[in-house]
C-alpha cells in the first residue's frame, strides 16, 4: 500500500528534514507517526500526498512511484488518497455543503452525485443540519469535522490526517478520533501525525517514532 525506501528531503544545506526512511504500511492499516516539532512528520506527510518531492529514494503509493510522477499526474492520485490538515484550511465564503462538495467537483462528479455523497459524508459526521452555514458559524470541533467529510467525500483508499486535532479539547478529540477509527473499520489506511501521546496510548495502534528526521522506532 505505502512503501518508502532510503527517503531523503531536506530544505536548503544545513536542514535536513528526512533522512534514510524506510517504511511499509500495510493496506487497512491505523499508523501514528509521533515526535517533537520538527522530527519530520509533516514532511512525511507531505511527501505521501505529493505535496513535497524527495531528493533521493522511492516513495510507493499502490505501487505507484509518486516521486516520478509529472505534476498533471498528481490530481489523479489525490483521487484516492485524503488530507486532513492541520489549520482546516476551508474556504471562509462558502458553506459547508460546498467546502465538501469542492472535492468532487474538482474530480469531475457529477452534480446530482455530488448532492448525494456530500449530504452522506455530513450525515456520517453529524453536520447535515448545518450544511447551509459558513465555517465561521461552526465551532473548532465542527470546522473539523467538515475537513474530515471533505476528505473521504471521494471514498479515497488512503486518509492522511496532520494533528488533527491540534487544535481542539480533549473531548473533541475523543470524537474525531473515533471518527478516524470508524473510516479506518471500513478498510481505509489511516495515517496521522501527531505529538499527541495521550491520544496514541488510547488509541493503540501502529506507532512510527520520528526524531530529526530519523525512524527511531516502529519503521519495520
Amino acid at each position: 500500500m505505502i512503501q518508502l525506501f532510503h527517503v531523503y528531503k531536506s530544505y536548503g544545506r544545513h536542514r535536513v528534514a528526512l533522512e534514510d526512511i524506510t517504511l511499509r504500511i500495510e493496506k487497512g492499516e491505523f499508523v501514528f507517526f509521533t515526535g517533537s516539532s520538527g522530527a519530520g512528520k509533516t514532511t512525511l506527510l507531505k511527501l505521501l500526498f505529493g505535496l513535497e518531492r524527495p531528493e533521493s529514494g522511492q516513495i510507493l503509493i499502490q505501487n505507484k512511484n509518486i516521486g516520478r510522477m509529472k505534476e498533471s499526474e498528481l490530481p489523479h492520485l489525490r483521487r484516492t488518497v485524503g488530507f486532513i490538515f492541520q489549520d482546516f484550511k476551508l474556504l471562509q465564503k462558502k458553506t459547508v455543503f460546498d467546502n465538501v462538495a469542492v472535492a468532487m467537483q474538482i474530480a469531475g462528479a457529477p452534480p446530482a452525485e455530488i448532492r448525494r455523497r456530500v449530504s452522506e459524508v455530513l450525515g456520517a459526521v453529524g453536520l447535515e443540519r448545518k450544511k447551509e452555514m459558513l465555517p465561521f458559524m461552526l465551532s473548532a470541533g465542527e470546522q473539523q469535522r467538515v475537513c474530515v467529510a471533505r476528505s473521504i467525500v471521494n471514498h479515497p483508499t488512503i486518509l492522511l490526517a496532520d494533528e488533527p486535532t491540534g487544535n481542539l479539547d480533549a473531548d473533541l478529540t475523543a470524537d474525531i478520533f473515533e471518527l478516524l477509527k470508524t473510516i479506518n473499520a471500513k478498510g481505509t489506511t489511516v495515517v496521522v501525525a501527531t505529538h499527541d501521546r495521550d491520544i496514541v496510548s488510547r488509541v493503540q495502534r501502529r506507532v512510527i517514532v520520528l526524531n530529526q528526521g530519523k525512524i527511531l522506532d516502529g519503521g519495520a
